[in-house]
């Protein structure tokens, strides 16, 4: 027997040591993050309590997802902002718009699903459009199919509805937006430019080009797999917790971290979840916890992943379960199933990982 040499646990240790790391410590902030936060929280709020006052809380539901606009382009000038959040609703509805159409065929569905991915994706990065990445837009496909699937020849819920729901989603989280500007102007006249500078010409650089091919390979496995194994309909999820890890940055560190803090702030973000839904929270009041839950994501994400992932989970899974007519009966087996699809997702983006070449300046120390 021969003594194990303390040189070859090192790259294990330090890779412990990244991944605990990346848990629990906190990033600064260089912008102070409320303003955003607050756009978000009454993008959410307000379609959600206005369609619950007139008696149609799924339908606000729906228009929710429109509330994932706000959080695009927080760090371009006031004016570029203000300018090109139209697309990013646009692109949102589109991808909806397909998802709709393609929802009575799983098939298509999952080819669609893989086809949005990758596309947007591409477009994504060639244009250097910064976080939070093209995670929503796959989620909003996603939604768009699950929601509007057929059962026994009939829709769960009319497209023209759920499109409709998710554009005044996307108006309301614009007009914050352009009130928030306004009111910026006023008090402190001509903003200075963001630090964010998009490409006027769309290319792909190898660093881009990496991402790309994750996203590719994370999208085609996990469809596959969802498809093969587990639950078509149950692909998309898999392949936007891939999508998140990914991220905008390329490396294997970031792709190790942003693994482990997916899977964690998932699963902790299911048990939040689990004790809400058992709450008996009246309806009115739920509009204010998506807002709550919507400003606390954009406080942390830049801090601290995984905390943000504590958040937005129960988010996701109430718009979810509230738009596809779930139940509280199904509420510890929907738990269930988006664990098991987030490990799987996680797993996928922090293994393709290794498209990244090794990088000794970076190498885990």
């Amino acid at each position: 027997m021969t003594d194990e040499d303390p040189a070859s646990s090192r790259p294990a240790t330090a890779l412990t040591r990244v991944v605990v790391r990346g848990l629990i410590a906190f990033q600064p902030a260089h912008a102070p993050r409320w303003p955003v936060a607050l756009q978000a929280a009454l993008s959410m709020f307000l379609p959600v309590m206005f369609f619950t006052l007139i008696g149609q809380p799924g339908v606000g539901m729906m228009a929710a997802g429109g509330a994932f606009t706000a959080i695009y382009l927080v760090g371009a000038a006031p004016s570029v902002r203000i300018r090109l959040l139209p697309v990013v609703g646009m692109t949102l509805i589109a991808c909806a718009a397909l998802g709709t159409v393609l929802a009575p065929f799983p098939l298509l569905a999952a080819v669609g699903l893989v086809l949005v991915t990758v596309g947007v994706s591409a477009l994504y990065y060639a244009v250097r459009v910064g976080p939070p990445g093209p995670v929503f837009f796959v989620l909003v496909y996603g939604l768009a199919t699950r929601v509007t699937g057929e059962v026994d020849g009939h829709r769960l819920v009319h497209p023209l509805v759920f499109l409709g729901a998710l554009a005044l989603g996307v108006v309301v989280s614009y007009a914050v937006a352009a009130i928030a500007m306004l009111i910026g102007r006023i008090r402190h006249g001509a903003h200075p430019g963001g630090g964010l500078r998009l490409e006027r010409r769309p290319r792909l650089d190898a660093e881009q080009g990496a991402l790309v091919i994750r996203i590719a390979l994370v999208a085609v496995i996990g469809t596959v797999l969802s498809v093969l194994v587990v639950d078509p309909a149950r692909g998309y999820w898999v392949v936007c917790a891939g999508v998140a890890v990914v991220g905008v940055n390329a490396g294997r560190r970031v792709a190790l971290v942003r693994g482990s803090q997916r899977f964690v702030g998932t699963v902790v973000g299911a048990a939040l979840f689990t004790v809400l839904a058992l709450l008996p929270i009246p309806s009115l009041l739920l509009p204010a916890l998506l807002g709550v839950l919507q400003f606390s994501v954009e406080i942390f994400v830049v801090r601290n992943y995984a905390l943000a992932l504590v958040f937005i989970t129960p988010l996701v899974l109430f718009i979810i379960t509230a738009v596809a007519g779930l139940h509280g009966t199904l509420t510890i087996a929907l738990v269930g199933e988006r664990v098991v699809d987030t490990l799987v997702g996680a797993v996928l983006g922090a293994v393709t990982g290794v498209v990244h070449p090794r990088d000794r300046r970076t190498a885990l120390a």
